[in-house]
């Protein structure tokens, strides 16, 4: 059924090159409200569309597959057609899980969901336990980061559309991997977007940082609440997904008495019990609030994990000592032991880049493996002016000893593709917008990148890249050649998360025992319960208590004194 109450009269066109008109839609008076038209079944690989009061035509708001992109016509695809292999697959659960994130564009010279299925086993050697795609929803032109899609329930064809989809997580499943899906429900992009003409899915009652809100607590915002459950659920029927990552639930504003999140969050647990295996909602929230993540029945908004940035900016700005824009505060002395123990750094303190007060406590019943923590990811990477990663700058022993930290500990760890072997292949901001579009966010992204310290980082003389240029996108992808050639890292980075799956004490969640001390300048230590990271970035020798030693990288001598630029694991 389509939901379109602004319309007066739909009209379904059918065809391929010469569109035809199908009869007149009927409404359907559900509760009364008649907002609803009837569309007839339709064979798999139909192209169509609808006309709204005899106007031209638009793709379907529930559109399964958009070949020829987010302004022509949907194409009919049937799940059911779907042939799967993974009926054994139990399901993986996020909460704990080895998380790696993908642009399915990137990973691969080809970018194709069948391309990545051929590097899975590399994954699977290195001990991921879940893959998380960036957005894969249909949005203009071939190359982007996805955030700027158009439809909730397509998938890009560029990457290989629904099947590509299907194939990619089956694929997943046989080597007891699983799939999480970065979806974005607070905003589409400007370019393809027609919900407006179909319903009230937009609000004027709120603003986000893309303009005019997504309606979920204003008139009419039934029908916008119903489809996004109905996206969200698909994912994990139709398509055997086993978590969702909602982008920036901050911008999804929600005033109503239950709150859109927790309306997911109960519709997902209820489908969990059904299908008999784990699906986790991980929410990115800038709010520092445990409410996202405290369970529907206690009032929160019921997300199973959420990411947690200032985990990232604490052990930023302490491997790389940048202190411009948000990681001004995160040069205080205590940021990287307090967010070890606590998470959040912006607890109920004064955010300098905010300009007021900011967040609060998380309770200690809270276990570590809900928040999902990373020295890199495609932000905080990509939203940098070059798109440069903290390795183009730091020694191997600081990129592996801000890894390990991750890695070991109490949180959900999640790495960033290429991460495992060190690469320093840049992750650029890139886009494919038309020729109105593209130049207003080449300018922007230049304006944006004028000033705020980065100066400092790279020289007077640095060069922004054009998101539009080819060149931007290209020189994006993975350079796989570097995997062999940093194998003893990649090796390292293997046997860590190995420790972290084999070593109760750092594949347990509990924050009470872990604590991080600094003995002396560039010495750090990371207390699990009785095993312990060290790391060594300082110029003189570090003295460890007798142990037994799990992991190294570096010098040891004596067996107890780790040598400058050295790190080492100890029960």
């Amino acid at each position: 059924m389509l939901w379109a109450p602004k319309a007066t009269t739909v009209d379904l066109l059918l065809g391929t090159t010469e569109w035809q008109p199908g009869d007149p839609l009927t409404r359907v008076p559900l509760s009364g409200d008649g907002e609803y038209w009837d569309v007839p079944d339709l064979e798999p690989g139909v192209a169509y569309g609808f006309s709204l009061d005899g106007g031209p035509l638009r793709p379907d708001p529930r559109s399964p597959e958009q070949p020829w992109g987010p302004h022509e016509a949907s194409r009919h695809f049937d799940t059911v057609q779907l042939t799967w292999s993974d009926d054994r697959f139990d399901g993986v659960d996020a909460r704990g899980a080895v998380i790696y994130e993908m642009h399915v564009g990137t990973f691969t010279p080809e970018g194709t969901f069948a391309s990545a299925i051929s590097k899975l086993q590399h994954l699977k050697d290195l001990g991921v336990d879940m893959v998380e795609l960036m957005p894969i929803a249909p949005f203009p032109g071939n190359r982007g980061w996805g955030y700027d899609g158009v439809s909730w329930t397509a998938v890009h064809d560029a990457y290989g559309g629904p099947a590509g989809l299907a194939e990619f997580v089956d694929a997943c499943h046989g080597l007891g991997i699983g799939v999480c899906l970065d979806v974005v429900y607070n905003h589409l992009g400007p370019d393809g977007n027609y919900l407006a003409e179909f319903g009230p899915y937009f609000t004027g009652k709120h603003e986000t940082p893309w303009g005019t809100a997504l309606n979920f607590d204003d008139e009419g915002n039934e029908g916008v609440r119903e489809h996004l459950l109905y996206s969200a659920l698909r994912w994990f029927a139709d398509f055997h997904i086993d978590a969702l990552r909602l982008d920036a639930i901050h911008a999804m504003i929600d005033d109503s008495p239950v709150h859109i999140l927790a309306e997911l969050a109960d519709a997902t647990r209820s489908l969990s019990g059904e299908l008999g295996r784990p699906l986790r909602l991980i929410a990115e929230s800038d709010l520092n609030d445990a409410r996202v993540i405290t369970p529907t029945e206690q009032g929160g908004w019921g997300m199973d994990m959420q990411w947690a940035d200032d985990v990232h900016h604490a052990i930023h700005a302490y491997f790389t000592n940048e202190t411009h824009g948000y990681y001004a505060d995160f040069d205080s002395d205590n940021a990287l032991s307090k967010v070890f123990s606590g998470v959040f750094f912006h607890d109920g303190t004064f955010s300098t880049f905010r300009d007021k007060t900011w967040g609060a406590p998380v309770p200690d019943e809270i276990d570590g493996h809900a928040f999902v923590v990373y020295d890199q990811d495609h932000d905080q990477v990509g939203n940098r002016a070059v798109g440069d990663r903290p390795s183009e700058h730091l020694s191997e022993i600081e990129a592996l000893s801000s890894l390990a930290l991750v890695i070991l500990s109490p949180f959900t760890p999640m790495l960033f593709q290429g991460q495992e072997w060190n690469t320093k292949g840049r992750f650029a901001f890139f886009t494919d917008h038309n020729d109105e579009l593209g130049p207003l966010v080449s300018q922007g992204r230049l304006s944006e990148f004028g000033s705020h310290g980065w100066e400092e980082i790279y020289g007077s003389d640095f060069t922004v890249p054009d998101p539009q240029a080819i060149e931007t996108f290209e020189s994006s992808k993975l350079d796989w050649a570097e995997k062999d050639r940093n194998a003893e890292v990649l090796d390292f980075v293997r046997r860590l998360i190995e420790l972290r799956k084999t070593e109760p004490n750092f594949a347990s969640s509990d924050r009470s025992t872990t604590k991080l001390e600094k003995p002396a300048q560039r010495q750090l230590i990371l207390h699990r319960h009785s095993s312990r990271l060290f790391i060594n970035l300082s110029d003189q020798p570090m003295t460890v208590p007798a142990g037994e030693f799990l992991l190294s990288y570096g010098t040891i001598t004596d067996d107890i004194t780790l040598e400058p630029g050295a790190l080492a694991v100890i029960r």
